[in-house]
């Protein structure tokens, strides 16, 4: 069937009532009348062929037509809201804008580190995150919604993605815990670990495999009582003292002074690498070639600090979970 041409504000209106579950709570958002938006809503749904939304008690629900133009329509509008931002930043020559993937798999304590240095710019830097899986934010970056991902494993190879990955540094894994867990744990490592209660990523996780492999080449059997998707999600359940977990030796003073772990020894022979990934071969935008100057060359070691900045970055954190 032939269509008419897409009406942007009859989809922005199904886009907000799909959001809200509600013509009039999107009435209200939008400042509209309901008829308006039930009226645009009908010829939105003639223009596509198809039904949109079904009414299910008082709620309206997306039907299957529904569900597939959310998913557009969330991309669309993502867009736009960063074209206006990205605009705005572009009237004042001051701000230098900085969208950054970061893989979920990569410890937000790394992350934060390898941001430093752009923060540290003479500019006034406003740095947006999005969180996701490593391979939907490849995505975003081919089609330039990223400027960089950080993430804990270089872009595949073999594939037509045209993105290069950039090595910035590598880390001894150590495994940390609460102070009672450490006391009980830390004598006889790591012999110690036989039956321990252990906290690991979940095995899609590269470092996953690595550290499997050195308890397997050394006999041992701890007892994995957690297993996280999310670096974050498992820092706070080893914070909680339901288990001993990993981190980067890199970061023991960090984890000691933010979750209150003690550590208890090192993983030898087990390293957790970290990347940039960028569209160009050679990254060209400042922010990020600040990253790569402050970190080239080094492993994560406490440096001196440098300058602060003068003016106080911008920063929004966005998690892009379905």
């Amino acid at each position: 069937m032939k269509t008419t041409g897409l009406n942007f504000r009859h989809l922005h209106y199904f886009w907000v009532v799909a959001k809200e579950g509600s013509v009039t709570r999107a009435a209200e958002r939008l400042g509209v009348a309901v008829q308006t938006i039930s009226m645009q809503l009908a010829l939105l749904e003639q223009a596509i062929g198809k039904a949109l939304l079904a009414p299910q008690g008082r709620r309206l629900v997306l039907t299957e037509a529904g569900r597939l133009a959310l998913v557009y329509a969330d991309q669309i509008f993502l867009l736009g809201e960063q074209m206006q931002e990205a605009l705005a930043a572009a009237n004042d020559d001051r701000t230098l804008r900085l969208s950054v993937g970061i893989s979920d798999s990569l410890p937000k304590l790394i992350a934060s580190r390898l941001l430093d240095a752009a923060l540290r710019l003479p500019e006034r830097v406003k740095l947006v995150c999005y969180e996701d899986k490593f391979e939907s934010l490849l995505g975003d970056l081919t089609v330039h919604k990223l400027d960089v991902v950080l993430t804990d494993r270089p872009a595949p190879s073999g594939t037509t993605l045209r993105v290069f990955s950039h090595l910035l540094g590598e880390s001894d894994i150590a495994l940390f815990a609460t102070p009672e867990l450490a006391q009980r744990y830390r004598d006889d490592f790591p012999t110690s670990l036989n039956g321990a209660p252990l906290l690991l990523p979940t095995r899609n996780n590269l470092i996953r495999g690595r550290i499997d492999h050195w308890f397997e080449a050394r006999g041992l059997r701890p007892n994995v009582v957690g297993e996280f998707d999310d670096n974050a999600l498992l820092n706070t359940f080893g914070r909680s003292g339901l288990g001993l977990f990993p981190a980067p030796s890199a970061l023991a003073a960090d984890v000691e002074e933010q979750f209150g772990a003690e550590h208890i020894g090192k993983l030898d022979q087990v390293h957790e690498q970290f990347y940039a990934v960028s569209n160009e071969r050679k990254i060209k935008h400042p922010a990020v070639e600040a990253i790569l100057s402050a970190i080239h060359g080094r492993v994560f070691t406490h440096l001196k600090p440098a300058a602060k900045p003068q003016t106080k970055p911008q920063i929004e954190s966005k998690t892009k979970r379905k």
